[in-house]
């Protein structure tokens, strides 16, 4: 304790920029778990897909075509209010949602929640992650 106090005291601009970086870190987490959706890791997300869940990408129809998580559901992050009827089937199961980086599909994690939607995740990192390990992705269209 007393080399602790020492350090503190040799260093305390450092010492107090981790505890707001720890704040921050803190604050964001519990931001995160306010706003409805849990986010879940490629590892994660690949596990649940396996048995069942419906992967929802939620990207531009210019992105969709680029290439997407095989089997995943595509509806546009500004028709996905209007389209919930087509997804209802899915309001039990498991859905996770996707998009580039992880921001539009947080907004439709929130989206889907509200509307009585049980188990959403949010692909953490979204399709930019799954690009960089290396995942299969396909162009052909999987509305299912």
């Amino acid at each position: 304790m007393d080399r602790f106090l020492e350090y503190l005291n040799h260093h305390p601009t450092l010492a107090l920029s981790t505890a707001i970086v720890a704040t921050i870190a803190v604050a964001y987490e519990l931001w995160q778990r306010q706003q409805g959706a849990s986010s879940i890791s490629i590892n994660q997300a690949i596990v649940l897909q396996n048995k069942g869940a419906l992967v929802l990408d939620v990207r531009t129809d210019t992105e969709f075509a680029t290439g997407h998580i095989i089997d995943a559901r595509h509806i546009v992050l500004d028709k996905l209010a209007d389209s919930l009827e087509t997804i209802k089937k899915y309001r039990e199961k498991t859905v996770i949602v996707c998009c580039e980086s992880g921001a539009r599909s947080g907004q439709a994690a929130k989206t889907l929640k509200a509307q009585g939607f049980h188990n959403v995740f949010n692909l953490s990192g979204g399709l930019a992650a799954w690009r960089q390990e290396n995942l299969p992705l396909t162009s052909q269209n999987s509305n299912a």
